[in-house]
């Protein structure tokens, strides 16, 4: 994500003003002013809720405040020992309960929400420091609470759910475009709090990352750099997966692809002692690793800290999330693999492969750079008009409550139920369509627009090359209006592609998840009947 680093930065315990070309690039003005967020209460909890809009004035690097209104405040003064911040927390109710505020243009920060109590806030001369439950003694320690984490500029808005340092609070974030079209992530699927719970206190080693007040209430989650920083979980669990992987390379080449809009670009690593050293294709060295320490992966830090360039970073974050994703030395092209590839070791970031597994489209911010191959539960707008979080069921109904905006339909093979999906959440150009299990995942949403059918972030569907021929693949596409994008979804069921005037089918009649779509000539059979769902 375009701004993650610049925003880890922000929301360190003493925050510090940010540069401000490390957060978005600049385009012209678009969204209003002052962009409506409604936060909607449907929690399933009683206690009254405290929102909070932290964060830093892109135009003056000026940290501060937004008041419901939009109006942006920088923090008073503050003092050694820290002193207390002025309230500035946003009342709404309990479950049932929905409050909009307004963020500024040219904003970037924290939006909190806080259940019963307010969150104690503090300051020193150099800024805020924000509540840290994994520390020693902090305050907030017994406190329910959560954050998303949003940049909103000229440039649109970024908005995402947050797990890289703990799990707490159920919600999801959405945004709608001017466009009308509203895109949803972060979402649980029904009891999901409870089953990354269960699924952390069940793994042997991990039952110490579940932080529960005398109360009984279960209060998070810790991400496990957290929780081993905090005495709580093994400081060295990774060490003999970080071995094994780092010395794969010894006897065999790691491919590094690291942009995936220019494959050209590759780096080569190979191991020496406990130096990974990089070359690019002309033999030339650039960059060199020495081999991490748990800690280093656990932060994407230290050994693989990632600056701002075109080299080095982007090769310490690619090594980061293979360690994360137990890829590394299983998978020499890297990123590597799918979502159904990650997390096989015994050895492996179990944390953040629960929160993963319990998310409705499987995207989740588990660590620092989850967004490598597009596994962020981020949403984003060019041209933003509102956005949302819904706080959702702690328990079970975790998908009874849907939330205050439309997601498009999905289209059901009327042969055996399965549902269009873009597999493993790849909006990418020439991805090939599937049939996969119906799992309202917003991969499975799609938009007719225009003669158009098009994914949850205005993709289309798409007749590989323009094709006209059996067994042409079905893929999607940016939206260009060519006639290879146009399909008519028919009273009889039939999805043809009116140029071709041929059909959308399930290739050789294969029934399982992960069969492909394929354009076929109008035959009237089951595996060509399709309808909305």
């Amino acid at each position: 994500m375009r701004f993650r680093r610049a925003l880890l930065a922000l929301v360190a315990a003493v925050s510090v003003a940010l540069p401000l070309g490390s957060i978005v690039q600049q385009a012209s003005a678009v969204g209003p002013d002052r962009l409506p967020f409604t936060i909607t209460n449907s929690s399933q909890r009683g206690e009254e809720v405290f929102l909070y809009v932290v964060g830093v004035n892109l135009a003056t690097g000026r940290l501060g405040y937004v008041r419901q209104d939009g109006t942006f405040s920088p923090w008073p003064a503050g003092s050694n020992p820290p002193s207390p911040a002025p309230d500035v927390s946003i009342r709404m109710g309990g479950t049932g309960s929905s409050t909009t505020l307004n963020v500024p243009r040219g904003f970037s920060g924290r939006l909190y929400m806080s259940f019963g109590e307010r969150l104690p806030f503090k300051l020193t001369p150099d800024g805020l420091v924000q509540p840290a439950p994994w520390a020693a003694n902090d305050p907030s320690a017994n406190i329910l609470f959560d954050w998303s984490e949003f940049t909103y500029n000229d440039a649109g808005l970024w908005l995402n759910s947050s797990q890289v340092d703990m799990f707490a609070v159920p919600h999801s974030v959405s945004v709608t475009g001017s466009d009308g079209v509203t895109k949803t992530t972060g979402r649980l699927v029904d009891d999901g709090r409870n089953k990354v719970i269960n699924g952390i206190r069940n793994q042997a080693g991990w039952a110490g990352l579940v932080r529960t007040r005398a109360d009984g209430t279960v209060l998070r989650v810790l991400a496990p750099g957290k929780a081993a920083d905090a005495g709580l979980f093994d400081a060295n669990y990774l060490a003999p997966y970080i071995d094994q992987a780092w010395n794969a390379y010894t006897t065999k080449t790691l491919t590094v692809q690291p942009f995936g809009d220019r494959p050209d670009v590759r780096y080569f690593g190979r191991t020496a002692g406990s130096t990974m050293n990089f070359t690019n294709g002309s033999g030339q060295q650039v960059a060199s690793f020495q081999k991490p320490t748990t800690a280093n992966v656990w932060g994407c830090d230290g050994a693989l800290g990632a600056p701002n360039d075109q080299v080095v970073g982007p090769i310490a974050r690619t090594l980061c999330a293979a360690l994360h994703r137990s890829t590394l030395g299983r998978i020499d092209t890297q990123p590597g693999g799918a979502a159904a590839d990650f997390y096989q070791g015994a050895i492996t970031n179990h944390y953040s492969r629960l929160v993963h597994q319990n998310m409705v489209d499987g995207r989740a911010y588990g660590f620092a750079f989850d967004d490598v191959q597009a596994q962020e539960s981020l949403v984003y707008s060019g041209d933003p008009r509102r956005a949302g979080i819904t706080l959702t069921p702690f328990g079970p109904g975790g998908t009874s409550s849907p939330d205050p905006q439309p997601t498009g339909s999905t289209i059901v093979s009327q042969w055996h139920g399965k549902c269009i999906d873009v597999p493993n959440w790849r909006f990418e150009d020439g991805q090939r369509l599937i049939v996969w299990s119906c799992t309202g995942g917003t991969n499975q949403r799609w938009q007719f627009v225009n003669g158009t059918v098009r994914t949850e972030n205005n993709k289309c569907m798409d007749v590989a090359g323009g094709s006209t021929a059996n067994g042409a693949p079905i893929q999607i596409a940016n939206c260009s209006g060519n006639p290879a994008q146009q399909f008519v979804l028919s009273g009889a069921g039939d999805l043809v592609n009116p140029q071709a005037d041929k059909c959308v089918d399930i290739a050789e009649w294969n029934a399982a998840d992960d069969a492909l779509l394929q354009l076929w000539t109008c035959a009237g059979t089951a595996n060509q009947k399709w309808r909305r769902g």
